[in-house]
């Protein structure tokens, strides 16, 4: 039984979910003003992991992350750069699913775009407006957070005691100051008629509506970075209670945010870490190691020291794994497909506690040291190797991290062949100078 911390409840709950044996899952995009920073990578991470961990517990997964490609931080780049905002868009779309492809994770089945569902978000405002949770001011439209009951129930805030700093806009237009816009009037950039006039969506309304459109008026999982908490998903299921009297999801799932030694980033502190820079630093498999180390409640910090960590633990992973396989083909011997269930399991059974990827990780190291010491046998077992060897890679794959295999040519078995002659015949300076071949070739 899968079991996950739900943001709406405050508890890790059974996941139950709507439809038996499947899942649909909504993850919040990016608007497509920049590259992906590290922060963008971890909820790529994270979300993938948990499709991951349900296909394996034998579920199947409809997973959809949007594109933002409508926002007044890509109209402002189009006119800085003298182009049209398709083309920002298209731009950063296609460095963010690069990265995407860099962190070898499975791309979302379904990418809806803002551009792509605007009829639909017309459609949705103006059942607000008609319903009385919307309001027209001069060609905006803003959306009554007093009309909704449940309001704040996401982020667990009420409305006279919001957190400081939230984004919120000042207007004297609102009714309440938290009301927030449904569309905007502008004559400036991309824009669309409506029955307001022309303008463009408000931020909040986009999402819930791509949901709508992709996957039907309830979910089983919205997920997204702690920062969308509030207000964009707060927003988001008032809106969605407002026009259709439903919650809009049963699960709200929050990863928290990334730290960069020690610090929150930020562009005032200068201290971006762009994921593509970072993957092509690290590798994709010592990425997503770091990510995964932490819990996805937890904020991950990168710096020299938790990476250098990482490495380590990454290393004394996959070494052996290399070893078992270099000595299985060396020997000629077949390893088979058979994997311990047992360790197996108790991997799935830490994962499946709100994805506990530290005690996942304590599995991993215990099966590894058993298959460390099948290994360390004169004779060694290689059935008994291949179960525990098997296993990791079968805990790896969940964690997205590939497992490659090393060629062996006809050449490594040779001098494989020559060094067990020499030693048998003891005959110990050529054993020597075929180990130390074997040894720089990676083999022993």
């Amino acid at each position: 039984m899968i079991r996950l911390y739900n943001s709406r409840t405050l508890k890790v709950e059974d996941f139950v979910p709507i439809h038996e044996g499947h899942v649909d899952m909504y993850v919040c995009g990016p608007t497509v003003y920049n590259y992906a920073h590290i922060g963008n990578a971890r909820p790529m991470v994270v979300f993938d992991v948990l499709k991951r961990l349900f296909e394996a517990e034998g579920y199947t997964v409809t997973y959809v992350s949007n594109f933002t490609d409508v926002d007044d931080k890509i109209i402002k780049k189009a006119a800085e750069e003298g182009t049209t905002e398709n083309v920002i868009a298209e731009r950063y779309i296609e460095a963010y699913q690069q990265v995407r492809t860099q962190l070898n994770t499975e791309l979302p089945d379904i990418t809806p775009r803002v551009t792509e569902t605007m009829d639909e978000i017309i459609a949705f405002v103006d059942e607000l407006v008609k319903s009385g949770h919307a309001y027209v001011v001069d060609g905006d439209v803003y959306f009554s957070v007093d009309s909704v009951p449940t309001y704040g129930e996401i982020s667990h805030q009420k409305l006279d005691q919001l957190e400081a700093g939230a984004r919120i806009e000042t207007n004297d237009q609102k009714k309440n100051p938290y009301d927030f816009a449904l569309w905007k009037k502008t004559d400036m950039g991309i824009k669309w008629n409506s029955p307001w006039g022309m303008g463009r969506p408000g931020w909040h309304t986009e999402c819930v509506v791509m949901i709508n459109d992709n996957l039907g008026e309830k979910i089983d999982i919205h997920g997204g970075g702690m920062d969308l908490k509030f207000p964009h998903h707060e927003n988001e299921a008032a809106q969605q209670e407002a026009c259709h009297g439903n919650a809009l999801a049963n699960y709200w799932i929050h990863n928290a945010m990334v730290n960069i030694n020690g610090e929150k980033m930020s562009k005032s502190l200068g201290n971006t870490m762009w994921a593509k820079d970072v993957v092509d630093a690290l590798g994709t498999n010592l990425t997503r190691w770091l990510v995964s180390s932490v819990h996805y409640r937890k904020e991950l910090n990168f710096s020299d020291e938790t990476i250098e960590t990482a490495r380590k633990e990454l290393d004394k992973v996959l070494t052996p794994l290399k070893q078992a396989d270099i000595k299985a083909a060396l020997a000629n011997a077949d390893m088979g497909e058979a994997y311990d269930e047992a360790e197996y399991r108790a991997f799935l059974d830490a994962m499946d506690d709100d994805m506990n990827t530290p005690n996942a990780y304590a599995v991993i190291f215990e099966t590894v040291k058993k298959l460390n010491q099948t290994l360390r046998q004169r004779e060694i077992n290689f059935e008994a190797a291949g179960t525990y060897r098997n296993a990791v890679e079968k805990m790896l794959n969940i964690l997205g991290i590939v497992v490659e295999k090393p060629v062996i040519t006809d050449e490594d078995r040779e001098l494989f062949a020559k060094w067990n002659e020499a030693k048998k015949a003891k005959d110990f300076a050529s054993a020597d100078i075929y180990r130390a071949q074997l040894s720089e070739k990676g083999l022993l």
